[in-house]
């Protein structure tokens, strides 16, 4: 193998006749629509599937990346230097599964010992143009450098589809520690839910919470025309451990006080308004019609509940329990004034149908099926538990359907194949 401080002219010119532009491309873990938000024209972007020499030059001109596990099939993009590639890649692994720590792990070491210089991954260049140093019209990293006065290098995860997808980063010092991570808008939708992340993390700081630990804000502004929030590094590293009895449900029963708590009637109420406004947001059709309708005879039915905040997509994977105590990220769905309830309720759904892998039909109707015994340690009467986890459902289902979740390609993105039909079975019989 040549070595970078020896490649030839030859060997450069067969580089550069391999390279090939980068362009976006539809479908899950579209590498070239992350690339085209963070470096847009003039920078230029090649994508390489053989090994090549991985260098740092001039840093606002020049960065190479590897691609991970190959070119073919993105799914994480990492800094080409030694120390910082194995830290992204052990980062992104720890809140993961016993299995996927141990992969990630490995991986780690490949990557520390010297393995993207050997041909692991696949490699991508970015060469920015005139001006890649100013913060404003130039490079992503000349952005996050003039914001947090000190240098990082970059790294993502490429998801899958979905409406809120956008470039999430984690930014990384080139000896390899975790500095924050940042978030960048795509579209209307990502620019709103930024700015609620930055509202909700605002809340949260003032709330002193005890039972929980959220990201604090670093920085929030715009680059380009997109919103940046930046966050620091929540300390995932840290020794993990189970969750102690009682730990989540005491960590989501204090969340619901935040802003405070109240108990009035479902009807009329600004929940249920808000409810109804986002609805009738949504692309018309049977979907929203059949929500429609299942609010109509949830509202007649006059029930009273206790409203308070709650996360909006508390899971397991947006969260960690360490020595230190609970962390919990993502808080861009966050919202005060909602049934006390949704969280749990969202917990256990969710897990039911991703980890645990049930039928998401089945999942929904069993939501509401057992809505008693998950909501019994939050204080949730019986009788109201069933209408609760029925109005978390419609507010998935509204949550979805506003966002056109099945027009970016959402695998569970049409509430009516799941969660609807476990609503209207639910509505007749309460």
């Amino acid at each position: 193998m040549t070595s970078p401080d020896t490649a030839g002219t030859e060997s450069a010119a067969r580089e550069r006749s391999e390279d090939a532009p980068l362009r976006p491309a539809a479908g899950r873990s579209s590498l070239g629509e992350v690339c085209a938000v963070l470096w847009p024209p003039p920078a230029t972007v090649s994508l390489r599937r053989g090994p090549r020499s991985l260098r740092l030059r001039d840093r606002d001109r020049e960065r190479d990346f590897v691609v991970l596990p190959s070119a073919r099939r993105p799914r994480l993009l990492v800094p080409a230097g030694r120390r910082a590639s194995a830290a992204a890649v052990r980062r992104y692994g720890e809140p993961g599964s016993v299995t996927a720590w141990a992969g990630s792990r490995a991986l780690a070491l490949a990557l520390a010992a010297g393995g993207a210089t050997v041909g692991l991954g696949g490699r991508l260049r970015v060469t920015a143009g005139p001006g890649a140093g100013d913060p404003g019209a130039g490079t992503i990293e000349a952005y996050l450098r003039s914001v947090l006065g000190y240098e990082v290098l970059v790294s993502t995860h490429l998801g899958a589809a979905r409406a809120n997808r956008k470039p999430v980063l984690q930014l990384l010092t080139p000896r390899g520690q975790t500095a924050g991570f940042a978030k960048i808008s795509v579209n209307p939708l990502t620019r709103d839910l930024i700015r609620a992340e930055r509202a909700a993390l605002d809340t949260l700081a003032a709330g002193n919470l005890r039972a929980l630990t959220a990201p604090r804000v670093l920085h929030h502004g715009q680059w380009r025309g997109r919103e940046v929030l930046i966050m620091n590094a929540l300390p995932v590293w840290r020794r993990r451990q189970g969750l102690r009895p009682g730990q989540l449900t005491a960590a989501m029963t204090e969340l619901t006080a935040v802003g405070g708590r109240r108990r009035g009637p479902l009807a009329g109420s600004g929940y249920l308004d808000r409810l109804r406004s986002r609805l009738a947001g949504a692309p018309a059709g049977p979907d929203r019609d059949a929500l429609g309708d299942a609010l109509d005879v949830l509202a007649a039915a006059g029930p009273e509940l206790s409203f308070g905040a709650w996360h909006g997509d508390w899971t397991g994977w947006n969260m960690a329990s360490t020595a230190a105590g609970l962390l919990v990220w993502d808080w861009e769905r966050f919202a005060p004034g909602v049934p006390v309830g949704f969280d749990p309720l969202h917990y256990q759904l969710q897990s039911d149908v991703v980890r645990r892998r049930r039928p998401p039909a089945q999942a929904a109707r069993g939501c509401v099926r057992d809505a008693a015994a998950c909501l019994a340690p939050f204080g949730v009467p019986a009788g109201q538990a069933r209408l609760v986890a029925v109005l978390y459902l419609a507010e998935l289902s509204a949550r979805y359907l506003a966002d056109r979740q099945a027009e970016a390609g959402a695998r569970l993105g049409r509430p009516g194949t799941w969660l609807i039909p476990a609503i209207e079975e639910a509505v007749k019989t309460l």
